[in-house]
């Protein structure tokens, strides 16, 4: 058979994915990525056990081991007095019950370990400055339109193109915008700079009335991440690049505890952002072209869900494909029938985490302590989270 072509329009973490896997299974593969250039974006990320069981099947465990972390545990503590509780374990405990471990690690050292692993299977395979505009179906063969006038043609097409995805709008209706009234800010510390407290090894929620803070160490314990969550319906940009003062940012977080004010205080540029949220698609293919990640589910990010969500359907339409590699019709019918419950139990289950984390109850010490262990009791934990981390989209059932 020869190797059939399969396009992807978006060169972020669940295009790459999806190249890498689809190259590794003999496909040929060309991404389209509107940036002129590829660079660190972002700051950190949560990949859960269903997420890193991906990328070591995907052979890239060693080339992360350098810049991930192994968090001992995950806790929840209170945006005032600091009072803690364990969520659960996770180094050893992650790897004895899931099968897997939880890293957490830097989008863009993520990034660029799957752009080093395509190129180096493919060297051209991504093309930079290259926005995909649109789409015709003639046959069995799909051609893109380029912003810049050039087409391409190949057997397949991918949109990786993000929550304002253009392949989305031209196949369907897109789902409307609905601002979470949520403004975010993110920013990274340098770990040698805060508090021993601060220097543990574990991922914290910080959850208070009106906002919480996410604090977790990356890049090999050298950077502490920050993203900050306050109610704020006037914001409404949705760019991670807009940069706001660390004045702003601590403005926002008055009367919260003193150490994520240490953080704030040596934290670089923070940058802010508008959460909006999104209903996902019923229906991601038509023909031989199909879509992933937040282009077709976008999530709100009160699960940590949001990029490895992208990476399981990365693994899995490639595994599609290859199960049917002369129907592609049927291999993106049958990953979107794979994928869409699942993908939309998160993004409603994301939406619950919000309320959960700003509840009014947490606004006095007596009602916060009792709110916290009403709702973080251990089987609530385990209800909320063991089904997303048992996942396995490596040896998911493929229908033939």
């Amino acid at each position: 058979m020869q190797a059939r072509t399969i396009m992807i329009a978006g060169a972020g973490i669940g295009g790459l994915t999806a190249a890498l896997a689809l190259l590794q299974r003999g496909f040929d593969v060309i991404v389209f990525e509107q940036a002129p250039e590829l660079k660190e974006l972002g700051a950190g990320i949560q990949i859960a056990a269903n997420g890193s069981r991906v990328l070591i099947e995907l052979g890239l465990e060693e080339r992360l081991k350098p810049i991930i972390c192994e968090a001992a545990s995950k806790e929840v503590r209170l945006w005032n007095t600091g009072q803690s509780w364990k969520l659960f374990d996770l180094g050893e405990d992650s790897i004895k019950r899931f099968g897997a471990p939880y890293w957490m690690v830097h989008r863009g050292d993520l990034h660029r370990v799957l752009l080093e692993a395509v190129r180096a299977l493919k060297p051209d395979a991504v093309v930079t400055g290259a926005q995909v505009d649109g789409f015709e179906q003639v046959g069995e063969i799909v051609t893109v339109q380029l912003a810049d006038g050039r087409t391409a043609s190949g057997h397949a097409l991918i949109g990786a193109d993000g929550v304002h995805s253009r392949l989305r709008s031209q196949m369907f209706k897109s789902p409307q915008v609905r601002f979470a009234g949520l403004m975010a800010w993110r920013g990274l510390a340098p770990m040698d700079k805060l508090c021993p407290e601060l220097q543990r090894p574990v991922g914290t929620n910080w959850i208070g009335p009106g906002g919480h803070v996410i604090t977790y160490p990356i890049r090999g314990n050298t950077l502490l991440n920050f993203v900050g969550l306050v109610e704020n319906v006037d914001w409404t940009s949705e760019s991670w690049t807009e940069a706001g003062t660390k004045e702003e940012c601590k403005a926002d977080f008055e009367g919260w505890n003193s150490l994520i004010h240490e953080v704030i205080d040596v934290m670089s540029t923070p940058y802010r952002w508008a959460l909006v949220g999104r209903d996902p698609l019923p229906v991601w293919t038509q023909g031989n072209v199909t879509l992933l990640g937040d282009a077709c589910h976008p999530t709100l990010p009160f699960l940590a869900q949001g990029a490895i969500m992208a990476i399981e359907d990365g693994l899995i339409v490639a595994r599609c494909l290859e199960e049917q590699p002369d129907h592609i019709h049927l291999a993106f019918k049958t990953y979107e029938g794979l994928r869409t419950e699942r993908t939309a139990a998160i993004v409603r289950g994301s939406e619950a985490n919000l309320h959960r984390f700003h509840n009014q109850a947490l606004a006095e010490p007596v009602t916060a302590v009792e709110y916290v262990e009403r709702e973080w009791q251990p089987e609530k934990v385990r209800k909320r989270y063991d089904w997303l981390f048992e996942y396995d989209a490596t040896r998911l059932p493929i229908p033939a």
